[in-house]
């Protein structure tokens, strides 16, 4: 196995950057999610996981952001951009089922999440500050899909991880090592449930609801004490900290 892309995602729900090396600390990559958009009005950070309000985010290049009062205007919200989460910061999910079934301008229920909670403090991770993916998932998703194929970035991963091609591998991973390159070590803590992210236009890639319908319908597992949910990589924690390339072994420990 190695690392076959590494990305970060400067500002939380905006396009993401690939990197060809990022030192990596228990905050994760070197600039992930150093940013996020905060709604005025409710207080709450702004996120594609609400397609209908926030998918905009995702036409946006996180390395290059406007300026607040432009940002409102593209958004059609008063938002500005915080580098500090609010205290208790959450967002808002719709639920994935709903937005397949009713479609990405339909208000439909939503949960709402508190951030990083498997994470540092003060920071904008929806949950733990490293999440992987294998090829072997999504060559398997793309397999399974009508379109024969689907782009790893739609998953909005921080590692690609090259596997031999036998389906979601990494399910097998939870509460295990991960060792990456010569320093880094990751603990594996749960798969990665899918909300609508996925389905959505992500630059210049078109809307495909298939990206989530096809987990749905392969890959569902438990999550922590959860029912089983579609799920598409996994959520991982640093232990020893270092410097990770594109092309780095990895092993698992």
């Amino acid at each position: 196995m190695h690392v076959e892309t590494l990305r970060r995602y400067p500002v939380k729900s905006m396009l993401g950057e690939e990197v060809a090396e990022s030192l990596v600390t228990e905050r994760g990559l070197a600039g992930d999610r150093a940013r996020a958009v905060l709604d005025v009005a409710t207080g709450k950070i702004a996120s594609a996981k609400n397609p209908r309000l926030w998918r905009g985010l995702l036409t946006i290049e996180g390395a290059r952001t406007p300026g607040d009062s432009d940002l409102s205007e593209l958004l059609g919200r008063e938002v500005r951009l915080i580098d500090v989460p609010p205290e208790g910061a959450e967002l808002e999910r719709s639920v994935p089922e709903q937005v397949l079934a009713e479609g990405i301008e339909a208000e439909v229920p939503h949960t709402i999440t508190t951030l990083g909670t498997g994470s540092p403090e003060g920071t904008f991770f929806d949950f733990a500050p490293i999440h992987l993916i294998t090829s072997s998932t999504v060559e398997r998703i793309g397999a399974l899909g009508p379109r024969g194929h689907v782009e790893a970035l739609r998953y909005r991963p921080n590692l690609v991880i090259a596997t031999e091609p036998d389906g979601f591998v990494e399910n097998g991973w939870v509460g295990r090592e991960l060792h990456v390159g010569e320093d880094v070590v990751l603990h594996v803590i749960v798969a990665s449930p899918r909300c609508a992210v996925p389905t959505l236009a992500h630059g210049a890639l078109d809307r495909d609801t298939d990206a989530l319908r096809t987990v749905a319908r392969h890959n569902r597992v438990p999550v922590f004490d959860l029912a089983p949910q579609a799920c598409a990589g996994v959520y991982a924690r640093v232990l020893r900290p270092g410097v990770v390339r594109k092309g780095d072994p990895v092993r698992l420990g």
